[in-house]
């Protein structure tokens, strides 16, 4: 059990106490050790016994909890109180906007103990009577929960990278492996996954008996030409059957329904006995790659123009959006850039959390400059390697940056993000973001919406009077390559590379294993069929100075 499982006992134990309105004391006491176990640079399964209570935030009490949980794998005190929770209650830890004692109200005040039944309640208008549920808080529940319920059973994409291997050699066990093909979402690198799909050769019929097990996925939907079922981590497996047109099932799958109807509308005569490259040929196309088959609009575009070469993981150069333990980092800045190099990257940008971001432990004005000293004496040890001096940068309630002009002109660069207040109308939201754009010590504009995937929606924006302001102000925007992010939308993209805005695809490592999350911006990148040169983090380091030498001449700023 790594120190994160065990934070995650310790957080959902303090919760619950306060679902059930028992000791606060008790209740901030384990939630505080849970922070302080979660930033503990070293594993706790690795720490001798006698040391874990000596430990800054956790104490004898909960020592011998954490003991507890190493040796057994259990704690007996949180399962004793989820055993007289309602599953719904816990479920409603999930609903973003109503913490532990709002559910106490919801659940012994309203008597309600499921996600449903809340959602029914407040479209009968029932919670705002209660104390601490306004009108506004009613609707943004029911928008919650709505969300929510829109997304069980929807994976983020490396979610469904980490089985597809597996589930792709047990059916080629069951098929043979000619008679099996991946395809949908999944091949198209979408974000979000709600079926794993394959094409397979072989009947309903034939096919049903195959997965008869000791413990066999669950079938949901039979349908001609196709099995739905539900294996046992809850992933849905679609399967295409037949017996005949194995490759124009395949090829069909493995672009979006828009796409498929228009090809087929277009192309009747096709011989799909062929690999993809002659059906694009037969078709007088440039090859469409399988991410992009999207919209009936890329058919159009492929008559007369050539997909260009798509970005690559390893056309990524430097490591732009990074953490350290100077904010919420795990890993000290030297390791970051030890890590960054070996990797083979030619540089690293530093951009700590601004001072508004005190739970991050943002940096104030004095330790920026002792990080920027730290830095030049980093620069002066590491050879064929440089960091670059940035700072995630707070946007104000009023769209000002979280330092005055003359602190921002002391960073090579400034990512500007929103990381507060994120429940606003597109108005509130667009005025801020345009005022942190129109400042002119911003270089990046970092993860547009604010949005985490399956479980945050975002704020509203105009994307295109976004990217227009990004244009106009020499502004970089970025595809947050963070899975839980990819953000900006990558549906968005081709309207910035249009008005030619540079994208950058940045990890946002809080980790050095999260400079490995550039892997999937990549994958987003390619679906807007973004190209190396389009994007900033494929600069090498003197083409990336030069470039913010550049911007800042266009910028009128030293």
């Amino acid at each position: 059990m790594d120190n994160y499982q065990i934070a995650e006992n310790f957080t959902l134990l303090s919760k619950l106490m306060d679902i059930h309105g028992e000791n606060s004391f008790k209740a901030k006491t384990y939630a505080i050790a849970a922070y302080h176990i979660e930033n503990l640079t070293e594993q706790l399964s690795n720490t001798p016994v006698e040391k874990i209570p000596v430990i800054k935030g956790i104490g004898d009490s909960t020592g011998k909890k954490i003991i507890e949980l190493l040796e057994t794998g259990e704690l007996k005190i949180l399962q004793e109180i989820i055993n007289k929770t309602p599953a719904g209650v816990i479920e409603m830890l999930n609903i973003k906007g109503i913490g532990p004692k709002k559910i106490h109200t919801i659940w012994k005040e309203m008597e309600i103990e499921s996600i449903g039944e809340l959602l029914y309640a407040c479209q009968e208008n029932r919670l705002k009577l209660y104390k601490g549920f306004g009108e506004k808080t009613q609707q943004n529940i029911i928008e919650t929960i709505e969300y929510y319920l829109h997304n069980q059973g929807s994976y983020l994409y490396p979610q469904v990278e980490a089985v597809v291997p597996q589930v792709t050699a047990y059916l080629e066990k069951l098929f043979g492996a000619a008679n099996v093909a991946l395809t949908g979402a999944f091949k198209r690198q979408l974000e979000i996954i709600d079926e794993l799909e394959y094409v397979t050769n072989t009947t309903n019929e034939a096919a049903k008996p195959k997965f008869v097990s000791a413990n066999p996925p669950e079938l949901l939907e039979e349908k001609p030409g196709s099995l739905l079922y539900k294996l046992l981590n809850g992933l849905r497996l679609r399967l295409y059957t037949g017996t005949d047109n194995f490759k124009k099932r395949a090829f069909i799958t493995s672009g979006s329904n828009e796409f498929a109807e228009a090809f087929e509308k277009q192309f009747p005569a096709i011989d799909y006995d062929k690999d993809d490259t002659s059906i694009f040929e037969q078709a007088k196309l440039h090859y469409i790659p399988a991410c992009a088959r999207e919209t009936a609009a890329v058919i159009e575009k492929a008559k007369t123009t050539a997909i260009p070469t798509l970005i690559q993981p390893a056309d990524i150069k430097g490591i732009i959006h990074s953490h350290s333990n100077w904010s919420d980092g795990s890993y000290t800045l030297e390791e970051m850039a030890k890590a960054a190099k070996e990797k083979g990257f030619e540089y690293l940008v530093i951009s700590d959390h601004s001072k508004s971001a005190f739970y991050a432990q943002g940096l104030t004005e004095e330790r920026i400059a002792a990080q920027q000293q730290y830095v030049n004496e980093l620069n002066d040890k590491l050879t064929g390697f440089k960091i670059f001096k940035s700072i995630e940068c707070d946007i104000l309630n009023d769209g000002s940056l979280d330092y005055t002009n003359t602190i921002l002109s002391t960073f090579d660069l400034v990512i500007v993000s929103v990381h507060s207040n994120l429940k606003m109308s597109e108005e509130k939201a667009m005025m801020r973001l345009l005022n942190a754009i129109e400042n002119p010590y911003t270089t990046i504009l970092g993860h547009m919406t604010g949005r985490l995937l399956l479980s945050r929606k975002g704020y509203p924006v105009d994307h295109k009077k976004i990217i227009d302001a990004c244009a106009a102000n020499h502004v970089a925007i970025e595809l947050n390559a963070h899975p839980s992010r990819l953000d900006i939308d990558w549906r968005h993209i081709d309207y910035a590379l249009e008005k030619n805005v540079l994208i950058s695809i940045d990890p946002d490592a809080h980790t050095i294993e999260g400079f490995d999350d550039i892997k999937y911006g990549v994958l987003a990148a390619q679906k807007a069929m973004v190209t190396k040169e389009q994007n900033l983090s494929s600069f090498g380091v003197k083409e990336f100075e030069s470039y913010l030498e550049k911007v800042r001449r266009l910028k009128g700023i030293k």
